[in-house]
């Protein structure tokens, strides 16, 4: 310790004379004995471990998909300008004379009613018929002016039915009474069907025969009718010309309409 402290004390000595450093002095002094050296043990240098680049599928430019480019709207040339900011001109139709037109509307109302008519005279030719009452054979369920309509193609006739015939190119209704086989008879006591006395209470008068007239008892033969007139007194039927045949027939009345003394 005292060797020690004789070796500092020359060596602040020294150090005033000379311009040396305490290290120096203290490196070159073989006096004082020199510590050992901490050695501080140094660690590898830690390698950091670079990342493995990834396996990245790259896409290529064409399978990434792009959005459309919106157009801006461009702004019209200078021509189109002047069109557009002009009036637009609308191009009035010429007015069609007024005679033109007025014969025009003439000719498609004559064409209605030439149509209507054609198919009017159709069916009233083959399909229904008209007849305007004129006898008084036929009262009083049917009167003078009275107008029948009847169907043509109706034939098959049921009794009490009425019909429309022609006798002597005069048309004339008449009230079926009995078909085809029926035996009619008059009698006094009246029109007797088959044997049995027939009461009619539409009937205001008696059925009696005439001196001229068909002979009774008498059978309907096929395809025939007998008919009476309602006016049993001084009715045309077939009294006088005897049964009648379908065929020559009109058809069935299915209405009448009253003109007179409604």
């Amino acid at each position: 310790m005292i060797g020690s402290k004789k070796a500092l004390a020359y060596i602040r000595y020294t150090s005033r004379s000379r311009e040396t450093s305490i290290p120096e002095l203290l490196e070159s002094s073989s006096i004082i004995p020199s510590e050992p050296s901490l050695v501080i043990p140094q660690k590898p240098p830690s390698t950091i471990p670079q990342e493995s680049s990834l396996d990245i599928p790259q896409k290529s430019i064409q399978d990434i998909p792009q959005e459309p480019s919106q157009e801006l709207p461009q702004e019209p040339s200078q021509p189109i300008r002047q069109e557009l900011s002009q009036p637009i001109r609308q191009e009035t139709s010429q007015p069609i004379p007024q005679e033109t037109s007025v014969w025009r509307e003439l000719l498609n109302l004559g064409v209605k009613i030439a149509a209507i008519s054609i198919v009017f005279t159709l069916i009233f030719t083959f399909l229904y018929g008209l007849h305007r009452g004129q006898d008084p054979d036929m009262a009083p369920m049917i009167k003078d002016g009275d107008l029948l309509m009847f169907y043509r193609l109706d034939k098959d006739y049921a009794i009490g039915d009425l019909l429309v015939l022609d006798f002597h190119g005069a048309r004339q209704a008449r009230r079926v009474v009995a078909r085809a086989g029926d035996i009619v008879d008059i009698t006094e006591d009246g029109l007797i069907i088959n044997g049995a006395i027939q009461q009619e209470p539409e009937i205001y008068q008696q059925t009696r025969r005439y001196e001229d007239g068909v002979s009774f008892p008498l059978t309907v033969g096929e395809g025939q009718v007998f008919v009476l007139g309602d006016s049993r007194e001084n009715a045309t039927d077939s009294r006088v010309y005897g049964p009648v045949n379908t065929d020559d027939t009109l058809g069935t009345v299915i209405t009448v309409l009253r003109r007179r003394h409604m």
